[in-house]
């Protein structure tokens, strides 16, 4: 077991004992990959990582065991697809001292049916929650090996949206800009993960992909991008505009960048995460665009793209040093054009640190 996973593993029991849970159930994901650093083969086969307050085991197909075993010494108990996993994590719950755990804390992305064995398995007095008091609070502040590794692809983030504002021009259709942006996060090391490209009409639909759309003089394209290295992603949005913006652009423009402005100003240790939010929908509201800014301010982004902390209007989440979010308001206005800026933050105890060191000033092709 490596040191990192020993003080995982530590702190986690920490929280263990703080919140009165017996039992924390992991599958194969990022919960897993946080603790472990790996996880073993997802599929269909029930497999669990099982941590209560002393000890840790896996439920463990017998299928992928040998396979596993080269990454962790933690404690197997097989099943064969014969046997059935039934009395497998009978005795792992057994041999962990969790048979009875008061109470359960659920891996929230795990298959229902992983959940509804585990719970059939344990009396029925169990309490059940899902991780946010435990795992989920531990991920949501990230040490400084995580900070690396997001600073790390923020900057190839940035050099893709720079070779994006390069290539882009009129003529070319949204897909080949989307296929050039994979192209340079791939020729970093980098696994592409979503490249947005609206232009028109087509960047007021906030999770527009990429299409046929021919790109044209006029119009303002959303560019959002976003790539994957060393088990930690980025994602930054930028706007182009083709030769002339079109009409109150610029307006916009300046009230998105206000809004982000806005955020980043009430973002402190401390800060309820609806503050936030409220902060920039207060700006693009006051501005008579509120009903055109159509989601949240933001969401986490760790192991996951999109992970807790969200800055919501309802989220009660108490901000915290080491937290890192996205700050991305946006006014999408129907059949014209969409804005959107986003920057990628970690929260110091002073404020925002912003991963990106591109400008949010539009980029004018031509």
């Amino acid at each position: 077991m490596t040191e990192k996973t020993k003080h995982r593993l530590a702190a986690l029991r920490a929280r263990m004992r703080d919140t009165g849970t017996g039992l924390i159930a992991i599958a194969p994901g990022s919960h897993m990959d946080w603790v472990l650093g790996f996880h073993p083969h997802p599929d269909e086969r029930p497999c669990l990582l099982l941590i209560a307050p002393e000890k840790e085991a896996f439920l463990m197909p017998a299928l992928n065991a040998d396979g596993t075993r080269e990454f962790t010494d933690i404690a197997f108990y097989n099943w064969s697809d014969d046997q059935g996993p039934v009395k497998a994590l009978a005795d792992a719950l057994d041999g962990i001292g969790a048979k009875a755990p008061g109470r359960v804390a659920l891996d929230e992305t795990m298959r229902a049916d992983f959940a509804l064995l585990l719970l059939d398995a344990l009396p029925t007095d169990t309490a059940r929650d899902f991780t946010p008091d435990t795992l989920g609070a531990l991920r949501m502040c990230k040490d400084e090996s995580e900070y690396e590794k997001l600073k790390m692809n923020a900057g190839i983030a940035d050099r893709a949206m720079q070779a994006a504002f390069a290539k882009v021009r009129p003529g070319m259709k949204e897909k080949e800009l989307a296929a050039d942006i994979r192209a340079h996060f791939s020729s970093e090391g980098a696994s592409p993960a979503f490249w947005i490209v609206g232009a028109g009409g087509n960047g007021a639909f906030p999770h527009h992909s990429a299409s046929e759309r021919v790109i044209e003089e006029g119009d303002a394209v959303v560019i959002d991008i976003g790539g994957r290295k060393d088990g930690y992603p980025s994602d930054i949005t930028r706007m182009a505009v083709i030769g002339k913006a079109p009409e109150g652009y610029a307006e916009v423009h300046a009230i998105v960048e206000r809004a982000v402005q806005a955020a980043l100003a009430a973002a402190k240790p401390g800060v309820v995460a609806k503050i936030v939010d409220a902060a920039a929908r207060k700006v693009i509201s006051d501005a008579g665009y509120g009903e055109y800014f159509v989601h949240r301010t933001g969401h986490g982004m760790g192991i996951d793209g999109h992970e807790p902390p969200y800055i919501t209007a309802t989220s009660e989440t108490v901000l915290e040093e080491g937290m890192v979010f996205s700050i991305e308001p946006g006014i999408y206005l129907p059949g014209r054009f969409g804005i959107r800026l986003e920057d990628i933050v970690i929260l110091r105890k002073d404020g925002p640190e912003i991963f990106s060191s591109l400008s949010r000033d539009v980029k004018v092709i031509g």
